[in-house]
Order: C-alpha cells, then structure tokens, then sequence
C-alpha cells in the first residue's frame, strides 16, 4: 500500500517506566504514527468520513498514553499500533514511542523504540 497518514510529534505525559519516580512523577512521551490505507475513497470523496480522522486518533492515541502505566515503551507501543489498526481500513501501522527524558545518566538525544504492525 502506498497511502499513507502521518501524525508526528503527539506530546502527552504518562507515567510509564520501570522506576517508582517514573511512576510517580510521569515525564513526556512523544509519538509518531504511520498509517498505511487505501485513500482512493477519501480523495474522490473529498469526505472525511471516508478516511481515518487524524484529530480523533490523535484523542485516542493520548488516551492510551495518558492512561494505565507499563513498564516498557515496547509494550505502549504496540497498544498504540493495536489503537491504529482498530480502524478496519488501516492495513498497517508504524508507531515510534519516544521518551525523551528517559533516566539515562549519560548525555543523550532520544531514546525510542518502533514497532510495525500489520493484518
């Protein structure tokens, strides 16, 4: 499939990690999503409702962030990929989870981990 709709760069606090403090104190996420569909329908329609609303996957995809702590960005990255392919028309989905505050004592840029997932 060669459609695609991106969402990068969604900043919610949660309160992931293996650590207490993590736990307790939270720290910013941010999240990119790639999905992969047909959008033959949506650009002939020109109606939203014949494409996945990014604004309303974005609400969800907060809500899963936001919501029950895990322990590894590994497993909130594939509920997210699972909150992405809830959408019958989405055939795949790449989503990276950063953690950029993560507790590394060392200078670093990012941390981040990218699960795929597809039908």
């Amino acid at each position: 499939m060669s459609d695609r709709i991106s969402l990068h760069g969604l900043r919610v606090r949660g309160h992931h990690g293996v650590f207490d403090f993590e736990r307790r104190d939270g720290q910013d996420f941010v999240v990119d999503v790639e999905l992969e569909l047909d959008l033959t329908r949506a650009a002939a329609s020109d109606d939203v409702t014949d494409t996945v609303h990014y604004g309303e996957l974005a609400g969800r995809l907060a809500e899963v962030i936001a919501g029950e702590p895990v322990n590894l960005i590994e497993t909130l990255a594939d509920r997210l990929a699972a909150v992405c392919l809830a959408d019958a028309r989405v055939t795949a989905a790449t989503v990276t989870v950063h953690k950029p505050q993560a507790p590394i004592p060392l200078e670093f840029a990012d941390v981040a981990v990218t699960v795929r997932r597809a039908r």
